[in-house]
């Protein structure tokens, strides 16, 4: 009787441990809460391959939203990109991303850029409580269109900057007192190349900084409070190393944080009423500029979790006769902050004219939806196609 009583005494204090473990991860999880989340989708294949990184790697057409400030050292004059990524096919089928990317060399030292994001959350039936008659299909979106220039200060050194027009249309009431939502916004980038021997190779080392999305607050319909867009603040670098004439290999990383202050918790013994005032003037009364400043020092549990809110990449590509690649990477983000644990792979193909590329997601969480994302990316070099034309 009295071993019975032990493990019965063992077995309530091992779920009364479990419980505790449990609503302390309850406890801990807060993630930072934004609109127009589609502004922080990885648009492209090549960066989507190496787990998500761009501040820094070589010079593409889809730099547009990595860093801008790369666009002056592209070897090429001009670039178009035309991206898709089918998004949250473990959950719906009608859900994607496309994303337009172009670029133009002004003489040796600038560059102007442009791209256009559309975001499609598919259709969504949402009937009606008065009658079939009244039944109503919705097909909400978001797409921005933001445009950059870039110049050269240095052989070197190299800094952008760029305005984008941000647009959303997740309205299911389409009366007159119901409008789209919009904000505007700004980026600014810093860039960093030079060459390092190592050894006996020259290998290029590149540095990069990208805030993006330093804007207006957005509202909704039906909302009385805005809301804060996703700015972003991007550190990376890569080291590209030429193995012989035809093979190269580059390792890169990235750590990102996002500028938007985090929701203050509800302390012990705090009455609702008076949880919901303190977060209207710690959260909803705060401007996005203050907010940017907040984030650095606003988590509930401290500079612990100013630390889970950085989330960092990591990723490789290998080239062979700048017409083959095979690229790898992981991205991290905290399970208190969201989970998004993944590696991700790709391959491409380049042609003196194009170049077709592909990325795809592996999750490491359970029942994460990203898990076998695909990516795609169609790319023209103009100096090619001009080229084409020249010789015919």
């Amino acid at each position: 009787m009295k071993k019975r009583r032990i493990i019965f005494v063992v077995l309530l204090l091992t779920l009364l441990s479990l419980e505790m473990q449990a609503q302390d991860k309850r406890d801990m999880y807060n993630p930072v809460n934004y609109a127009v989340i589609s502004q922080t989708i990885a648009p492209d294949a090549r960066a989507g391959g190496m787990g998500d990184v761009g501040a820094a790697t070589d010079p593409d057409v889809n730099s547009q939203y990595w860093n801008p400030a790369k666009y002056p050292f592209t070897i090429s004059r001009a670039g178009v990109a035309m991206n898709y990524t089918p998004w949250l096919r473990q959950l719906v089928s009608d859900m994607d991303l496309a994303y337009l990317a172009g670029y133009y060399r002004i003489g040796n030292y600038s560059a102007v850029s442009s791209s256009i994001r559309y975001f499609s959350l598919g259709e969504v039936y949402l009937g009606s409580s008065i009658s079939e008659d009244d039944n109503m299909t919705i097909h909400p979106y978001e797409m921005s269109v933001d445009v950059a220039y870039s110049m050269m200060l240095s052989e070197k050194f190299s800094w952008a900057a760029g305005l984008r027009w941000i647009h959303s249309d997740m309205r299911y009431d389409y009366s007159e007192d119901s409008s789209p939502a919009s904000a505007f916004a700004a980026d600014i980038g810093l860039y960093y190349q030079n060459y390092l021997n190592i050894g006996a190779r020259e290998c290029q080392l590149g540095l990069g900084l990208n805030i993006s999305n330093i804007g207006s607050k957005i509202t909704f319909s039906g909302d009385e409070e805005s809301q804060f867009i996703p700015t972003n603040l991007r550190l990376g670098t890569s080291l590209m190393i030429p193995v012989d004439e035809y093979n190269r290999f580059t390792i890169s990383a990235d750590a990102n944080k996002l500028l938007v202050p985090t929701i203050p918790k509800q302390e012990e013994g705090e009455t609702t009423e008076d949880y919901r005032q303190r977060v209207i003037s710690q959260y909803s009364d705060v401007s996005s500029i203050s907010g940017i400043f907040k984030s650095f020092s606003d988590a509930p549990n401290g500079f612990k979790e100013e630390l889970e809110e950085i989330q960092w990449s990591v990723g490789a590509e290998y080239i062979y006769h700048d017409q083959f690649s095979i690229r790898a990477g992981y991205h991290h983000e905290s399970e208190n902050k969201g989970n998004r644990k993944y590696f991700t792979v790709g391959a491409g193909f380049r042609m003196s004219v194009f170049s077709l590329d592909a990325g795809y997601v592996i999750s490491m969480a359970k029942s994460n939806p990203l898990d076998q994302t695909l990516r795609f990316t169609l790319s023209f070099d103009m100096d090619g196609i001009k080229d084409l034309f020249r010789r015919r």
